[in-house]
């Protein structure tokens, strides 16, 4: 009795947005009021999970025979994932009535993404994560495409569709290859076995078509080509927590399957990929997003940048560098999602006031959003001491650790370039004259979401120690 209550009491997380949900729908079906109520229900249930999370961060255990692991590292992953959904909800509630898309099913979508994410961070079978996968990317397949009658959000759904399913095939074909050269799906089998399973052709063909799979979620160069269209055309809201939870999600998944890896039971022979799609990753990124004019597109590149410095930790393949990618995660969060928020309200009707230029004179305007913008883009950038900083510094640390300094050099190098399309930003609204008159409407729900993530940005910067040494004794264990 007492371990049935423990199980209960340890899968809390998961009853709670899966109950959720259920309630949401019937709240969506029977209410004329839905679009009022499910934004501060949904806000209450990612609360009460972050919370829990947070709570149960040092119980680990394995739960539904070996199926799916509570505690540890997926509970940091949860915290990210719930914090960033709240946030982004929050955000939502003013800005999705001027998008046209004020409808109570958005908010549905998004617990069920959250639900096939947190699946997918405490999955320790390859069908567990898949069933997380695919729950998570069909909810931001309808989520790109949330506003029917716009154009643009119908061709990035479909885009995202299209190669997303594309990208599914890659996985499910790995994970045939996995099974029928192991014989089992369960991760810590398959882990064990590891360095035999290696000598097998198949089993490293198929394994090497799941880190492709996943290359695509993460949005690494050269499987990017749907981010910049999709990140454009869809909500500006939507855009933001596709950009960090679910990467933060993809990026659970990896560390999960190179675990061995991490823990130094084997080699890292996948470390040339990893360590190529880093390189590619983290140069066209910076390169290419000099040119953009839009700054949603921006943004689009600058996350293929940041994948490719978190797959620098993956190269690394060590404790340090598995911290670190933790760490950048839940740092990148929250400086993208504020960052995407600040978009959102300074975005007019029919996608107007998304050029970069239309941010020249903000600082006289309205100082407060300028203010945060301004962080968000030093964070970005890596600019000590804030967040995006530390983030970077842990993964070139570990790259170092691993002999890996040319990666890091180039981590560096990349960074460099970036400064200045992020810097342009705070040019424009600081030292430009205005070209356009901006207009927004005041929105205290997105302001409040801007605060919170420009706080904790400042927060993990300051005391980066503090996150980073949770981590470690958490993925120690």
């Amino acid at each position: 009795m007492y371990q049935n209550s423990t199980e209960l009491y340890q899968l809390l997380p998961f009853l709670i947005i899966g109950g959720g949900i259920l309630i949401s729908i019937v709240i969506e079906i029977s209410s004329k009021k839905s679009e009022l109520i499910l934004p501060w229900f949904s806000i209450i249930l990612f609360a009460v999970t972050t919370v829990l999370s947070i709570i149960n961060i040092n119980q680990q255990s394995t739960l539904f025979n070996g199926m799916l692991k509570v505690g540890g590292s997926a509970s940091i992953f949860n915290f990210i994932f719930n914090m960033a959904a709240a946030l982004i909800v929050l955000g939502s509630m003013n800005y999705l009535i001027k998008y046209g898309t004020y409808y109570g099913e958005y908010y549905i979508l998004i617990q069920s993404a959250v639900l096939g994410m947190m699946m997918m961070a405490g999955a320790k079978d390859i069908l567990m994560i898949f069933l997380g996968l695919e729950l998570m990317s069909i909810c931001f397949y309808v989520l790109a495409g949330i506003n029917r009658k716009k154009a643009s959000a119908n061709e990035a759904s479909m885009k995202y569709f299209l190669l997303g399913a594309f990208a599914t095939g890659f996985i499910v074909y790995g994970i045939a290859l996995i099974y029928g050269t192991a014989s089992t799906t369960k991760i810590d089998n398959i882990l064990s076995s590891f360095s035999i399973l290696i000598n097998n052709p198949l089993f490293i063909v198929g394994f090497v078509l799941f880190l492709i799979g996943f290359s695509f979620k993460i949005a690494a160069f050269p499987f990017h080509m749907w981010v910049p269209d999709v990140y454009q055309g869809s909500a500006t809201t939507v855009t933001g927590i596709m950009s960090t939870a679910g990467k933060a999600a993809a990026f659970s998944v990896l560390i999960i399957v190179l675990s061995a890896i991490f823990n130094a039971q084997i080699v890292n022979k996948f470390r040339p990929y990893f360590a190529a799609i880093a390189t590619f990753s983290m140069l066209y990124g910076s390169i290419v997003a000099i040119a953009q004019d839009n700054i949603k597109r921006m943004l689009a590149y600058s996350s293929i940048a940041h994948a490719g410095y978190m797959s620098i930790g993956l190269a690394a393949g060590n404790v340090s560098s598995e911290a670190g990618i933790i760490f950048y995660l839940a740092a990148y969060t929250f400086m993208n999602v504020g960052a995407f928020e600040v978009v959102a309200m300074i975005e007019g009707e029919n996608d107007s006031q998304l050029g970069i230029k239309s941010y020249a004179g903000l600082g006289n305007k309205n100082p407060v959003l300028a203010a945060f913008m301004a962080l968000f883009m030093f964070a970005l950038a890596g600019i000590p001491p804030l967040a995006g900083f530390f983030g970077k510094y842990y993964v070139f640390i570990g790259a170092i650790e691993s002999n890996l300094t040319w990666l890091a050099i180039i981590g560096v190098i990349s960074s460099i370039i970036s400064v200045y399309f992020y810097l342009r930003i705070v040019v424009y609204m600081y030292f430009r004259e205005p070209i356009e008159t901006i207009k927004f409407n005041y929105d205290s729900f997105g302001l409040t979401t801007i605060t919170i993530c420009g706080l904790l940005v400042l927060i993990f910067g300051l005391f980066p120690d503090t996150l980073l040494n949770l981590i470690i004794s958490v993925i120690t264990l």
